[in-house]
């Protein structure tokens, strides 16, 4: 059975953010999440994976690569484009930080900045993406 990058990558980041001591949260790596908890985010090892409640919207066609749920979301590395997820866990915790309308989250060369619109995340490359409730893109 293939395993698929983002597959992996989900496990690493949510098994890895929960074993983040709290001085490393501090600098950037752990979860967020938006004021209204329909997006949210985990941070480690230099990549973001952001869920939003309904997925993404418009949702490109399922990969034959993708065995798991297909589109919570986007992960996005400091350098390069930005992929949709695929995975069986999801980036969304209630309990996450949040980061208010009108601030903006850094870790490493990511940061994503939040607004009543929706969360815009943008790496070293200018990549990135913007999730909400209605609309999803890669940039």
């Amino acid at each position: 059975m293939r395993v698929h990058l983002a597959a992996v990558l989900a496990v690493v980041l949510t098994a890895g953010a929960l074993m983040i001591p709290a001085s490393a949260r501090a600098s950037g790596e752990g979860q967020f999440r938006t004021p209204s908890g329909n997006i949210g985010c985990a941070y480690y090892e230099r990549v973001l994976r952001c869920d939003v409640r309904d997925g993404v919207r418009p949702l490109p066609p399922q990969p034959a690569s993708c065995q798991l749920d297909w589109g919570q979301g986007f992960w996005l590395h400091e350098h390069g484009a930005a992929h949709i997820v695929c995975a069986g866990d999801t980036a969304l915790n209630p309990t996450a930080s949040v980061v208010r309308y009108g601030t903006t989250w850094q870790g490493g060369r990511i940061s994503c900045t939040s607004s009543p619109s929706g969360l815009r995340c943008t790496n070293a490359d200018r990549h990135g993406f913007f999730l909400s409730r209605g609309e999803a893109y890669r940039f």
